[in-house]
């Protein structure tokens, strides 16, 4: 409602949406009735407003003040300056988008694109193709691959939970469980890992740093009680002591690779913490302290009969063990 007295301001929506970025940059927070009131429009078509104001790129956040919902930006987004490229930083761009078609279907796959779709609208039409052409020039392939299209929905709402720090409620699918547990997640990091996207946040629920599979999560809520991330919390950390992405207790493991596949190993980083020796016969050990049972295992049988795992006893048994089953099942009948 207006002011008594006050004539309802008569203006495009172009103009009004300016006039309420001003309002909104000039306090350090304003209510949908404040903003209706000095724009002279409903609730409704404020809330239309803000939306329109959030699609646009605006960093707006809400916030409850006791009863009142108040509206602002992140500080400080306007000192942010504009960013330039030079062409050979815009090949590479385009050179690394072809690795993401794996987004294909989500709201990050959507962003990619209209970053792409905004760049070549000020480049002259002779680079724009050219770069488009170099884009093709790789093509990921990616065995097992995720359909994270159908994650869509739970992406959308994950994205704003990062960008505005919101906590979440997490329904999980638990495969060895055959179930479903309810977890409520202050989210920290979103980590792709061999072709697939993992969550990594705060489970208050269960007092500790957790990892999600994001294809496993039903269903996600965005609430409105924000969080602030833990001043000790460092992505990389929370996984050096993990081969992959499974942290659990680390071991010391050592495996032996024969000559054959010896320049292979030994030319590529598979931990932090690994040392390469190189042996009489050609063959090197590699060996390095780290969790990550199941992805050890697979990781050696990977290379079958060019791989011993040495260490650690219990891991060296099991595996034993299973190649023991893998034996029989590939026996001929008697």
């Amino acid at each position: 409602m207006n002011r008594p007295g006050k004539p309802a301001k008569k203006y495009s929506q172009a103009a009004r949406l300016h006039d309420i970025i001003r309002l909104i940059e000039s306090r350090h927070g304003i209510s949908i009735e404040e903003l209706a009131e000095e724009s002279g429009v409903n609730r409704r078509t404020i809330h239309r407003d803000l939306n329109a104001i959030s699609d646009a790129g605006y960093p707006l956040t809400a916030e409850w003040s006791g009863d009142r919902k108040l509206y602002r930006f992140i500080t400080g987004f306007r000192d942010v300056p504009p960013v330039s490229f030079s062409l050979q930083e815009l090949l590479t761009l385009y050179f690394l988008r072809s690795s993401l078609d794996i987004l294909k279907g989500t709201p990050f796959h959507d962003d990619l694109a209209a970053i792409f779709r905004k760049v070549n609208s000020v480049l002259p039409p002779r680079y724009a193709a050219h770069l488009e052409r170099i884009s093709r020039i790789t093509v990921p392939l990616l065995q097992g691959q995720r359909d994270y299209s159908r994650a869509a929905a739970v992406l959308n709402e994950l994205r704003q939970a990062l960008l505005y720090q919101n906590r979440v409620r997490v329904s999980y699918r638990i495969p060895s469980r055959q179930g479903v547990e309810e977890y409520h997640v202050d989210p920290y990091t979103l980590v792709f890992y061999k072709g697939g996207l993992y969550l990594v946040g705060y489970a208050h629920n269960r007092r500790s740093v957790r990892t999600f599979a994001v294809e496993r999560i039903e269903s996600l809520t965005v609430e409105r009680e924000r969080f602030e991330i833990m001043d000790n919390y460092q992505p990389e950390e929370q996984f050096r002591g993990a081969f992959g992405i499974v942290s659990e207790e680390p071991s010391r493991v050592r495996v032996r690779f024969s000559r054959e596949i010896a320049h292979a190993i030994a030319e590529r980083t598979w931990h932090p913490s690994q040392r390469v020796e190189t042996l009489p016969d050609g063959g090197v050990e590699l060996s390095f302290t780290a969790g990550g049972r199941m992805e050890i295992l697979s990781w050696v049988l990977s290379y079958g009969s060019m791989a011993e795992l040495l260490e650690p006893a219990e891991l060296r048994a099991e595996l034993a063990r299973t190649v023991a089953v893998m034996a029989a099942a590939y026996s001929p009948p008697h």
